[in-house]
């Protein structure tokens, strides 16, 4: 059941679609559709649709201010997930894992833009939230 439903996203399935233009270095198109997605989805729309597409349409900028702008939606919309919407997705993964990446993102935005102290506090959130480390191995 849980598979059948991810498989029927068809918005997460348009998402992946850019992502993989992303990654094969069509930055261009990947923004055209991510663009167009974001447009039906609107700043309303479900929150972990939008919360993927804000974060991969970060990656997609080339400008430093559009980046960052991107990557506060994606935080904006983890905000307003919840688990129980996440695991309709992958029951493998749960909200509070996607903050020290948002955070991360922001701080390397904010050094782009030559604010170092923004970086830092989101570096310290990024570590805030990091799951604990597990037990060593000998």
């Amino acid at each position: 059941m849980e598979q059948q439903e991810a498989s029927e996203d068809v918005t997460m399935t348009r998402i992946g679609q850019a992502i993989m233009l992303l990654h094969a270095g069509d930055r261009e198109e990947a923004r055209n559709r991510l663009a167009e997605l974001w447009e039906e989805i609107g700043e309303d729309g479900d929150a972990f649709h939008r919360c993927t597409l804000a974060h991969y349409m970060a990656d997609a900028q080339d400008d430093a201010q559009d980046e960052l702008a991107w990557d506060l939606r994606a935080l904006a919309a983890a905000d307003g997930l919840t688990d129980a919407r996440v695991a309709r997705h992958d029951s493998s993964v749960a909200v509070r894992g996607f903050y020290p990446s948002l955070h991360l993102n922001l701080a390397a935005d904010y050094l782009k833009l030559h604010r170092p102290d923004a970086a830092r506090t989101h570096l310290g959130h990024a570590a805030g939230r990091a799951p604990a480390p597990g037990p060593r191995r000998a």
